[in-house]
């Protein structure tokens, strides 16, 4: 085999929205002509980004399917000077004019993820995905059939074998089946989430690839929001050797590579996330920002206690949207200090957001008295405590629903875990930004961020004081759950690496806290079914990952039989 001649290839990281296909259609149209400007013979788009990604039960619609398809036709002829690799959901043959069955039972795969080939006004070859992910947040084999067959197609000289995503997160898979039929560069359509060290473990993958193959691989990455997902794009090429060069980070890119045995990269972007801390930041920022302005609000809603979490909400969500898109309602109750509402009130205006006061003790007072006859002689607890929340939660959603804003929700990730946060209070919202990470991330990330951003905004009061929901006189956090350094370390073992309770015991944490914990957890868990979505920066998040029955007898906290 003699040298394989220099090829051009462009990786398009874009961030299309799920079933928009017209404008993802437009979308990709746009960038495949700005790598034909630039001279690229092949641009690659990711995994299914006509219709975005992931569709779920969309694709059980025929209707959608065939709306795809047209919109791919379309495309495809506008076409011409270049080759574009394109993902979208292919209606399998066989199924194309029959409507699925309502009452049959369980509903059928009826598409592949596929992704075409387009060249010279048409659509020249498609390939389809054979390796489907179902784990985590993944559910491909509900929903698509699998390929069985490579594909490897010219460009400027050169075999180009396809993949798509999983395809090639497994040793000795598709990408090694490609070469085998002729291919002498892989590339790789992806939509692969972000989760905290995802990125650089996606970047060994495709360097492992390219040396079982022994021909450069190419993967493009998705970049941008979709729910609890966020893409981060981090597209990269990778020589047999290991060099590799790669895109920009949690923004759209357009990535250009010169393959002539040797590996020349050139990015359309600027800004480079080199810390894990501010990868998670901007993963964040993008995720908020797509929930919003793909779900059409203009401006967000929050409530501003004064405390830690309320804070990192309201910083993200002004540099995600800018603060004039941001409104921050302060709500003091008898049992605010005069510190955290000073706090709360500094920072909504050195934010620059709008500032809304709302007192609520006359509130309060009201619901006291209306129910006094009912609690009797009662003792004061709980469910003083969760009237005071509700009625912050009942106002940020009046004024949602009045004027039309996203009221975000700020609860984390340990406040979820074990129900520490109440029901139709604060975790009332749309949005929760916050909701998988952890309390003691929390401080990480507004530390991370120095002066950055709107964290100069921040008083350093909210970072020194001792995390209190504020719910009755002199309240803390510690007084009901064991310090956040213990808990989040538990709930990492016991959520999202599974482990059972001895276990978690054997890893040096005291048995009476981790009986606690687990028992709170599981408690916790009708909650979750009811909080709003966040996007997701963990390995395993409480929605798509985690799925778990609520009424459930088994106890991880019972013996064994013997």
């Amino acid at each position: 085999m003699g040298q394989p001649s220099e090829i051009r290839i462009a990786l398009a990281q874009v961030n299309p929205t799920v079933g928009a296909v017209s404008e993802n259609r437009a979308l990709v149209a746009d960038w495949v002509d700005r790598a034909r400007v630039e001279g690229a013979d092949l641009v690659v788009f990711p995994e299914l980004v006509l219709s975005g990604y992931p569709p779920d039960d969309l694709v059980f619609r025929v209707d959608f399917l065939e709306a795809v398809r047209a919109e791919l036709e379309i495309l495809a002829g506008g076409v011409t000077g270049i080759i574009a690799l394109v993902g979208f959901p292919e209606m399998s043959t066989g199924n194309r004019s029959k409507p699925i069955d309502p009452l049959s039972s369980p509903l059928s795969p009826i598409a592949f993820n596929s992704a075409a080939v387009l060249q010279d006004g048409e659509i020249s070859a498609i390939y389809r995905k054979q390796v489907l992910p179902n784990y985590g947040v993944f559910d491909e084999r509900r929903h698509f059939e699998p390929g069985n067959e490579s594909l490897v197609f010219e460009a400027a000289g050169r075999s180009i074998g396809v993949t798509i995503c999983e395809d090639i997160w497994i040793p000795n898979g598709p990408a090694v089946s490609a070469v085998a039929a002729g291919a002498d560069l892989v590339v790789n359509c992806s939509a692969s989430p972000f989760a905290r060290g995802k990125s650089e473990a996606r970047a060994e993958i495709v360097v492992a690839r390219a040396s079982e193959a022994g021909v450069p691989v190419a993967l493009c990455n998705m970049v941008g929001g979709q729910d609890e997902l966020v893409f981060d794009g981090s597209s990269v090429v990778s020589l047999p050797d290991g060099g590799t060069v790669s895109a920009r980070r949690c923004e759209e890119d357009l990535l250009y590579v010169d393959l002539d045995g040797g590996i020349d990269g050139s990015s359309a972007g600027a800004e480079t996330y080199s810390s894990d801390l501010d990868q998670v930041y901007a993963a964040l920022c993008l995720g908020l920002r797509d929930y919003t302005t793909k779900n059409g609000f203009e401006r967000v809603v929050l409530g501003l206690s004064g405390g830690i979490d309320s804070a990192l909400v309201a910083m993200l969500a002004c540099d995600a949207l800018g603060p004039e898109s941001v409104v921050c309602v302060v709500m003091p109750s008898p049992h605010s200090s005069p510190e955290t509402q000073a706090d709360a009130r500094d920072l909504a205006l050195a934010l620059g957001g709008e500032l809304i006061d709302i007192p609520i003790a006359r509130m309060m007072d009201s619901y006291a008295g209306q129910l006094a006859d009912s609690f009797g002689s009662t003792e004061t607890g709980l469910a003083e405590e969760n009237i005071q929340s509700r009625i912050r939660g009942t106002l940020v959603m009046a004024l949602s629903n009045k004027f039309g804003w996203l009221p975000l929700a700020t609860g984390n990730k340990s406040e979820m875990a074990v129900g520490y946060a109440t029901l139709y209070g604060d975790m009332a919202g749309g949005f929760a930004p916050i909701k998988d990470v952890p309390k003691t991330l929390v401080y990480e990330l507004i530390r991370s961020r120095g002066t950055r951003g709107a964290a100069a905004a921040l008083p350093k009061s909210i970072l020194d004081r001792p995390p209190s929901a504020e719910l009755r006189p002199d309240q803390l956090d510690t007084d009901s759950l064991p310090p956040y350094e213990t808990l989040d370390a538990i709930l990492e073992l016991y959520v999202e690496r599974d482990l059972g309770r001895d276990q978690i015991v054997e890893e040096g944490f005291d048995s009476e806290v981790v009986d606690e914990v687990i028992r709170l957890v599981d408690r916790a868990e009708y909650k979750r079914r009811q909080a709003p979505p966040g996007t997701r920066i963990s390995s395993k998040a409480f929605g798509r990952d985690r799925r778990l029955p609520v009424t459930n007898r088994f106890s991880p906290l019972r013996p064994l039989p013997r």
